[in-house]
């Protein structure tokens, strides 16, 4: 649990917990045996989604008592983790679909949480959407029994492939935002087929149009108001937690494609051998009999890649560790740890991403000429690692940090794409 339980909320006896990061790999595994196809293909991940459904890892966070896993934010980042080394696509549409789903814990009422969850678990539901900061908001206006839903969302994550989606919209008048739920088989709501992006295409993502599309008085989620005390400082960790998704995105990405080439066992790239002529005049060593390539410059290049990866994973595991205290302590995180928290996360995205555009440009320096042949599909890790890190600048991470270290300034409250 992340808060306080709903008041309806019922104690269960405890099952066994499942061994989700298991179960994530061994999809994960079966995931990886025809992910250049399926990628290159581009179809909608309807097939994906349904594995997900079908390995339990829908549901992974909702407590036990309203019928889903019971289990917590680190554990729901080990499991988008794996599976993004696997297929990163995938990983980033189970970790959009864990934020979303779970956005009602930081923004909804107890007891509308219950009823929410308890509708997603019996239905199974894939969550897509978005409440980008950055996203116009889409109309709200109120009718007798419930809302009507207007206007375009540009970019929405998993919305051809959703069976709910979460989107920012705001009452007229007002202007608040809001964080809303809707019912994609709306015949008002039009799109998501998804973008032709060159990278993460099989994350269903792209725009939405919404044409008088009702929403139930319990569809209203809460407040995204960035206005200071609008919310709660536990409601203010949605923003790292969201942050913190597309960190482990990138980290497994990374972490895929350095399992890939490691297979490979390239000798030199075209890119090293300037620098081996320099360390070795009469040419590079032969490798040694049995062994390995024992080249210095190869070995330093993948030594570098091994460190630059351990260092923004490390980082990650500081932040999720520092976003796990602040969930559980819920109502009773002041505003202080809820920065501070915020504050670790950015510097953990910005890292990742940093770490994952590094490491899939040099990696495939590392294998050479072989990198760019379509069989191997090696070329994905970095469109979806470039696809991903652009809807989201590290300048924007590196800012916050920087004002929070120089001037101990809270970062605004912001959701990420």
């Amino acid at each position: 649990m992340t808060s306080a339980p709903p008041a309806d909320e019922v104690t269960e006896p405890a099952a066994a917990p499942a061994d989700w990061p298991h179960i994530a790999r061994e999809l994960a595994d079966d995931l990886a045996t025809d992910a250049v196809e399926r990628e290159q293909a581009g179809r909608p991940p309807l097939d994906e989604v349904e594995r997900l459904r079908e390995a339990g890892l829908l549901t992974l966070l909702v407590p036990t008592a309203h019928g889903g896993g019971g289990a917590d934010w680190p554990t729901a980042y080990a499991v988008v983790r794996i599976l993004a080394a696997a297929d990163g696509a995938v990983g980033h549409l189970l970790g959009s679909h864990y934020f979303l789903s779970h956005s009602p814990r930081f923004f909804a009422a107890p007891q509308q949480v219950a009823r929410v969850e308890r509708a997603f678990t019996a239905g199974r539901w894939y969550w897509g959407g978005g409440v980008a900061s950055h996203e116009p908001p889409l109309t709200l206006t109120p009718t007798a029994d419930g809302y009507l839903l207007d206007g375009h969302q540009r970019y929405g994550s998993g919305v051809g492939v959703a069976d709910r989606l979460v989107v920012r919209a705001a009452v007229p008048g007002t202007g608040e935002p809001l964080a809303v739920l809707a019912d994609p088989a709306h015949p008002g709501l039009v799109g998501g087929s998804g973008d032709d992006t060159f990278g993460q295409r099989l994350a269903a993502g792209g725009a939405v149009l919404f044409d008088s599309v009702p929403v139930a008085g319990d569809g209203v989620l809460g407040s995204l108001s960035a206005d200071e005390g609008a919310l709660s400082p536990f409601a203010g960790l949605a923003a790292p937690t969201a942050r913190l998704v597309s960190a482990q995105v990138c980290l497994g990405v990374t972490e895929g494609l350095l399992g890939e080439v490691r297979e490979h066992k390239r000798a030199l790239s075209p890119l090293l051998q300037p620098l081996s002529a320099q360390l070795w005049p009469g040419g590079p060593p032969p490798p040694w009999p049995g062994g390995p390539p024992q080249d210095p410059s190869v070995l330093t290049a993948y030594g570098e890649l091994a460190v630059t990866a351990r260092a923004a994973s490390a980082l990650a595991d500081q932040a999720v560790a520092a976003l796990a205290d602040g969930l559980a302590r819920g109502e009773e995180l002041d505003d202080e740890e809820c920065a501070e928290i915020a504050v670790l996360a950015s510097a953990a995205q910005a890292a990742a991403f940093r770490a994952a555009q590094e490491i899939t440009t040099r990696a495939l320096d590392a294998v050479g000429a072989p990198a760019a042949l379509a069989r191997h599909g090696l070329d994905r890790f970095w469109r979806d690692t470039r696809t991903h890190t652009l809807r989201e600048p590290v300048a924007h991470r590196l800012r916050e940090v920087g004002d929070y270290f120089l001037n101990g300034a809270h970062p605004v409250f912001s959701l990420p794409g």
